[in-house]
């Protein structure tokens, strides 16, 4: 009788409350902790907008995008290298099962569900009319996906963080907007009143952002009625034990459980006080009586870098971490919860003004914060440039990462186009630095302006780029069109130089040209030492302007010297007008930020090993800073502590980055190396070489193709012990064709090679292909065959010849820690090339041809079974077919694995005795190998 009083009490306050969004939600949920689901009976009043007549209505069922792993979230998983999904069970996977649909007469209705399965489509039984509303009625089951997958859903501890479970109507607008989740927390809706009558086991605490009508607790379960209206989303938390705390402002409520043990709750409340009235002061106030930010949604979309620390290191003053993260996640609630931005075509806008307001906040509130706080005044780092970056210098910064990569991309490349690191950091941060820009041309009060307006003016209301635009151009008289055009709607980076200088009087003729496709207006300096002399804003130039400067006092001028703009090479800014240099040079300890001030040398320490040299040590020389550079240049002279000589490596390259079709860049360089192959034996390698990359303009695609043209020549020195010597000089010219397209769930990678000697000529190829099957169970297939065109090296060596198990390396490509070891455990280092064996096999070499098979495949998780078959042909001897088999440990594949043979041509080798010394291993101590292992998912 209670509960029956508490529905009728919710039903009549759901009523009277009822709102005048576009959509109407009403929802009754039942959370089914044992299935770790929801039972949901759902009506949704659908209001037709648009102009046209509707037979059919689409809605986002996102919870349903965990269902398979065929759908688009989880080939979005693969792409990025992302395992967990691939190998979660089923049961911890999300789906929605639907029941039933019905309308208002409770007649059922057809509906269907596109190849993406997350999308819902509702077939009418009547044609819906501008203006005119429908109602639907759902009844279903949402099963939550494990949290670890997206951080919503089902936790560990049995907790429920629910974002996408119940279906949202699509936005009709120049068609439906229904697209699949694929990670990007773009779902896009209109402004919604919902009224959600929430059924929980009690000694569950739910919290949301809607309003509390009422709550009832009965024997066993704890029943909430929430209503909201206008709202953009409803996400509920519900927890065993309770996180959340909540801080009362004069603005609104903030319920967070968002912590930092090492900040006391006063100093929480203050900063969190403070970003309230920053924001209420530059956007407006906020609508809402609460907003609740969580640890999850912090962590969906951290202040990258702060969140890189270790939590035992604090180079920042207490608070300022938790207040800029705070900052971050309540400015992006602040404009999500009230701007109807298209979230997924329109992004970058949303990410223009958050990053605009962060900017703002550090500036008035930290004006003398660091970008990495106080380690800057060690004494070692204080003496880098870095050191000296303000906090906000960030931004362009990580932008300018992607760009110098070729891997930036437009603003309105949508955001499940954009690939990690642009999605997640630099396209923000890109568009926060393009409003910094037009504050500085325009005036700051003009920006603040026009951002405060299109806040205040477009509550809730369809709004984007264009509104925008608008706005900003009444509130001007200067050009703004090259803004969006341009800088939003180009990839084209941003790069001024001043071309030339001539001396007019008392007046100075400056030329300035733009060295990319665009037109963007630029500031002019005059610089005497450190002081600024007089600042300029030339018009939006196309390619080149002329303007006239005062001279007097001037000793330099320079465009964009306080590099407001993020320009994607600053070092060609400077003009001497009475110095010596442009830049003058700058000598400094380790790698540093890039000092456009400066020609910058780098010196450095560096270590290296192999069995023959021992330990080498030396200063490196280079000018490769922490951005990457089109001109590169390395000197690595090194003395080896076992061997006693001198040993190293020098390289020179450029690269030439391009857009021209599928021509990513062109790689020029040569590079050479001095190092032991033998015990008092010294190889000498030169090779200049030339490199097309291609790939698509996709940039999500991980295809890439290259065309390498490279010119090997190796000097050795002759070993006296030996009578009957290998070639000790040569030179080899190498055309290689590589595709590759690698994947979690299909990696494909094939390769044409090409050699060329006064004594011999071959031809090889190389296709590995791997399959991640729906079952979790893996196979990895890689067929390799090679032929002698001509050889002249038969009889002497195999030094030249195709290897079955271990090839000889001859053109020095391979890390081997000990080349010319043929026993002891560096000659068990397994190099994955040519035959691609892994026991040793007779015969080991070929001189006329080879082909083999090799096949792995797991038997459980990382445990595989694999299998080697070849043919081997050499002159005189015949073909001769070759097998091995064993197991593989592949603990991080094609970075660590060990391989333990048991069957082969020879028999059964754990009987053959010294069985230790037949197991093979791979193991990458480079750096930049596995430094790639681990960004591989962002670039």
């Amino acid at each position: 009788m209670r509960l029956r009083k508490f529905y009728i009490f919710a039903l009549i306050a759901f009523q009277v409350s009822w709102g005048l969004a576009q959509q109407e939600i009403s929802i009754d949920a039942t959370l089914k902790p044992q299935t770790r689901s929801l039972d949901i009976v759902q009506e949704v009043i659908f209001t037709n907008t648009s102009n046209d007549s509707l037979t059919e209505i689409y809605f986002n069922d996102w919870a349903n995008s965990f269902s398979a792993k065929t759908t688009p979230l989880a080939e979005r998983f693969g792409e990025n290298f992302n395992r967990a999904f691939q190998f979660e069970k089923d049961s911890n996977r999300g789906r929605t099962q639907i029941y039933s649909v019905s309308n208002s007469r409770s007649l059922s209705l057809e509906w269907e569900r596109g190849d993406e399965l997350d999308i819902l489509v509702v077939k009418l039984d009547s044609v819906l009319l501008p203006g005119q509303q429908y109602k639907l009625k759902f009844q279903y089951n949402s099963r939550q996906p494990d949290a670890s997958l997206t951080r919503y859903g089902v936790t560990r501890q049995g907790d429920y963080k629910l974002k996408y479970w119940y279906l949202t109507p699509a936005v009709y607008q120049d068609g439906w907007q229904a697209y699949s989740n694929k990670n990007s927390e773009d779902l896009y809706q209109h402004p919604t009143d919902y009224r959600i009558t929430f059924n929980s086991p009690r000694g569950y605490f739910l919290v949301s952002d809607l309003d509390v009508v009422s709550e009832f607790e009965s024997q066993d379960m704890r029943i909430t009625a929430l209503q909201g209206d206008n709202r953009m989303s409803a996400n509920l938390y519900l927890e065993r034990v309770p996180t959340f705390s909540s801080v009362v402002t004069d603005k609104f409520e903030l319920v967070t459980n968002m912590d930092d043990r090492k900040v006391t709750g006063p100093i929480k409340a203050l900063a969190i006080d403070r970003i309230l009235f920053f924001m209420a002061d530059r956007l407006g106030e906020y609508p809402f009586d609460k907003m609740v930010i969580s640890q999850a949604d912090y962590k969906t979309s951290p202040v990258y870098g702060l969140n890189q620390l270790p939590n035992f290191i604090s180079p920042f003053p207490a608070g300022f971490e938790y207040e800029i993260e705070m900052l971050k996640t309540v400015s992006r609630r602040y404009i999500e919860n009230t701007l109807p931005i298209h979230p997924r075509k329109d992004h970058w806008l949303i990410g223009a003004i958050q990053i605009h307001l962060m900017m703002e906040y550090v500036d008035q509130f930290y004006p003398d914060m660091k970008v990495i706080g106080n380690v800057s005044d060690w004494v070692v780092i204080r003496w880098t440039h870095l050191s000296e970056l303000e906090f906000n210098d960030q931004y362009p910064l990580l932008y300018l990462n992607m760009a110098r990569n070729n891997l930036h991309q437009s603003l309105v490349t949508p955001k499940d186009s954009l690939v990690k690191f642009n999605k997640n950091i630099a396209s923000d941060y890109y568009a926060g630095d393009g409003l910094q820009y037009l504050a500085d041309y325009l005036g700051k009060e003009t920006i603040d302006k026009t951002v405060k307006d299109f806040y205040q003016q477009n509550q809730f209301q369809s709004v984007g780029p264009d509104d925008f635009q608008e706005l900003l151009e009444s509130n001007t008289e200067l050009p703004v069109n090259w803004f969006f055009e341009d800088y939003v709607g180009k990839k084209t980076t941003i790069d001024f130089k001043i071309k030339k200088v001539k001396k007019r009087g008392d007046s100075l003729e400056v030329r300035i040209a733009n060295l990319k496709d665009n037109t963007m207006p630029i500031s002019l300096y005059g610089i005497n030492r450190d002081s600024v002399l007089f600042k300029k804003w030339i018009d939006p130039i196309r390619d080149t302007a002329t303007v006239m400067v005062p001279r007097e006092g001037v000793r330099r001028l320079v465009v964009n010297y306080e590099g407001i703009i993020p320009e994607f090479n600053q070092r060609n800014n400077y003009r001497r007008v009475t110095s010596t240099l442009n830049r003058p040079v700058q000598v400094r300890l380790f790698q540093d930020v890039e000092d456009p001030r400066y020609g910058q040398v780098f010196v450095m320490p560096v270590f290296g090993y192999n069995i023959y040299d021992g330990l080498t040590i030396g200063p490196k020389l280079y000018n490769k800073t922490l951005l990457r550079k089109g001109f590169h240049y390395k000197l690595e002279p090194q003395y080896a502590l076992k061997s006693n000589m001198l040993v190293g490596s020098a390289s020179l390259q450029y690269t030439d980055f391009r857009n021209e079709d599928n021509l990513f860049a062109m790689r020029y360089g040569i590079s050479g190396s001095l190092f032991s192959y033998n015990v008092d034996l010294l190889y000498r390698r030169l090779s200049p070489y030339m490199t097309f990359a291609f790939r698509p303009k996709d940039l999500r695609s991980n295809e890439k193709q290259f065309i390498n043209l490279r010119s090997v020549t190796v000097a050795r020195d002759l070993d006296p012990n030996v009578v009957e010597v290998d070639e000790p000089n040569y030179s080899v010219f190498n055309f290689q064709y590589v595709f590759s397209n690698p994947n979690l769930i299909n990696y494909f990678r094939g390769v044409f090679d090409y050699q060329l000697s006064d004594r011999f000529s071959k031809l090889s190829t190389e296709i590995e292909y791997r399959k991640l099957f729906l079952n979790n169970r893996q196979i990895n297939l890689r067929f390799f065959a090679g032929v002698f065109l001509f050889n002249d090296t038969r009889g002497q060596d195999d030094f030249f010849s195709f290897a079955l198990d271990r090839p000889t390396d001859y053109l020095f490509d391979y890390n081997y820690y000990g080349r010319s070891e043929d026993s002891g455990l560096f000659s068990q280092q397994l190099i994955i090339a040519e035959g691609g064996f892994k026991s040793q096999l007779e015969p080991a070499f070929a001189d006329s041809w080879i082909a083999t098979v090799n096949a792995s495949a797991n038997i459980w998780k990382w445990i595989f079974l694999y299998g080697d078959a070849g043919l081997v042909h050499n002159k005189g001897q015949g073909t001769q077919a070759v097998f091995d088999t064993g197991v593989r440990l592949n603990l991080v594949e094609d970075y660590f694995e060990l391989y333990f043979p048991l069957y082969s041509s020879l028999g059964w080798e754990p009987g053959l005795g010294n069985y230790d010394k037949r197991i093979r291993f791979i193991v990458t101590l480079s750096l930049r190998t596995l430094f790639s292992l681990f960004t591989r998912e962002w670039y």
